[in-house]
């Protein structure tokens, strides 16, 4: 198996989720999120987990 790197736009939305997920811990209370941090956090792993697994994604 041959792993590639994810495209710019997996990788930004990956991070938005990321960034998301972190806010709560650092103080920042997110109202508009019905989601978890932690739910964020894995949505962002898979995401990347996805674009590094598949080619063109």
């Amino acid at each position: 198996m041959r792993l590639t790197a994810p495209t710019f736009i997996v990788f930004v939305i990956s991070l938005i989720c990321a960034a998301l997920a972190l806010l709560p811990v650092l103080g920042v209370a997110v109202v508009a999120l019905p989601i978890s941090g932690f739910w964020l956090m894995t949505i962002a792993w898979g995401l990347l987990l996805a674009g590094v697994l598949f080619r063109g994604v």
